[in-house]
């Protein structure tokens, strides 16, 4: 059964998720053995790179559009995106 918390919090996580700005395929660092660019519970500054998408052979930064703390990371590593696909959370 749905409650009334879990309906918020849906709500809460599409306002503030950035959505993918194109098809390609995500990843969350620079290269297979990098540090991914953020973590969960991470401060962010707007404009910091949140990931890659790689659409025709070009690695695309992904920034952030606001400041404020990563509270979920949507996707894995490596995953095909879709437009407007919701990809990290920040709060």
């Amino acid at each position: 059964a749905w409650t009334g918390a879990a309906t918020a919090m849906v709500a809460d996580t599409s306002k503030n998720a950035v959505p993918s700005p194109m098809v390609g395929t995500a990843y969350l660092a620079p290269s297979p053995d990098a540090k991914a660019f953020i973590e969960v519970g991470q401060k962010v500054k707007e404009g910091q790179t949140l990931l890659i998408i790689e659409a025709m052979k070009t690695m695309n930064q992904i920034p952030s559009p606001r400041a404020g703390t990563v509270t979920a990371i949507l996707i894995e590593d490596a995953q095909p995106v879709e437009y407007g696909m919701p990809l990290v959370v920040i709060e």
